[in-house]
Parts: structure tokens; sequence; C-alpha cells
């Protein structure tokens, strides 16, 4: 039987959550998509449900995550804003170089004893 290290990490703000790795997937997907109802829609999660976490991580980090377009005939959209587009790249950075780090750990102390 083989063993696999996993992880969950995240920012927080006076013992609150403040960001990890759901809203950093949903800010990918509306960066891929253009919109936060279909990047909600594509993680099964209610559009009013990601609105109130959009919100509520601006709220917390102080800047806005999302500059949006209400719908007319093109339909609406969404997209990150510079300093949202900065936390994703800057989130995605420290979660490869954490995982590869915590890799370098498992091997060095658990994986002779749990593989």
């Amino acid at each position: 039987m083989s063993f696999e290290l996993k992880t969950k990490m995240w920012l927080e703000k006076e013992n609150c959550k403040v960001f990890g790795d759901g809203p950093w997937d949903i800010l990918k997907r509306v960066d891929k998509t253009g919109s936060l109802r279909q990047a909600a829609t594509e993680i099964n999660m209610s559009y009013s449900q990601a609105w109130r976490l959009i919100k509520m991580i601006e709220e917390n980090l102080g800047f806005p995550l999302l500059e949006k377009k209400a719908g007319g005939p093109d339909g609406g959209h969404s997209r990150l804003t510079p300093q949202a587009e900065k936390l994703t790249a800057a989130y995605n950075s420290f979660r490869d170089e954490a995982d590869q780090a915590l890799g370098k750990l498992y091997q060095k102390h658990l994986s002779t004893l749990v593989d």
C-alpha cells in the first residue's frame, strides 16, 4: 500500500479564514471563464454563495477581487482585479513551493515508516 501526503493551507486574519484553496480555485475559474456564475457552477456552488464568499474575502483583505459588468445584450462578465491577479499568482507559487518542501520532509521523515 502506498501513502500520499495531503495538506490544506489558508490565510487567517484574527482567527478568521480569509483566503485558501477554495477561493483560489474560484478566482482561477473566473479568470478562465470570465464569469463568477460559471465558476460557481463548475464547482457545484450556488452563485449567491460564491458572491457572498467573494464579498467576505474582499472585506477581510481590504481590496476588491473582481471587476464586474452587469448583463446586457452581450451578457455580464467578471474579471480579476490587478490585486486579485497578484494574489492568485503569489498563492499559486506559494502552494507549489510548500508542496515541494513538504514532499521532501515527508520523504525524509515518514516515507520509510508508512510506505
